[in-house]
């Protein structure tokens, strides 16, 4: 039962770490070198660096960090709804990061 446990714990951290690179990289890409897009990049690529550590290493502020990870992507997803511009990528964009908030919620590690 322990190695289903950690197949879970693998996979889910693993499609967590997929969509956070694939939205920071759209966002480097857009509007090059627009720095609000670039550190926007930049704050999921450490989140997911803090989350990565896990709980093992960060105790009682990983779940923190997993809150915190949970309100950026939510701050970003309210922005672009507020200002963001309607464009093919910016609604796929929206996706990833939707479907990042619902995996980070579900892992309760």
């Amino acid at each position: 039962m322990a190695s289903k446990t950690s197949d879970t714990r693998f996979l889910r951290r693993l499609v967590i770490t997929l969509l956070t690179v694939a939205t920071a990289a759209i966002h480097f890409s857009l509007l090059f070198p627009d720095p609000v897009f670039i550190l926007n990049g930049l704050g999921y690529l450490i989140l997911l660096g803090a989350y990565l550590l896990g709980p093992s290493r960060l105790g009682e502020r990983f779940r923190w960090v997993r809150y915190g990870f949970i309100a950026y992507t939510g701050l970003t997803v309210l922005l672009w709804i507020l200002i963001g511009a309607r464009t093919p990528l910016g609604y796929f964009t929206k996706l990833i990061e939707i479907a990042l908030i619902g995996v980070l919620i579900t892992d309760r590690t």
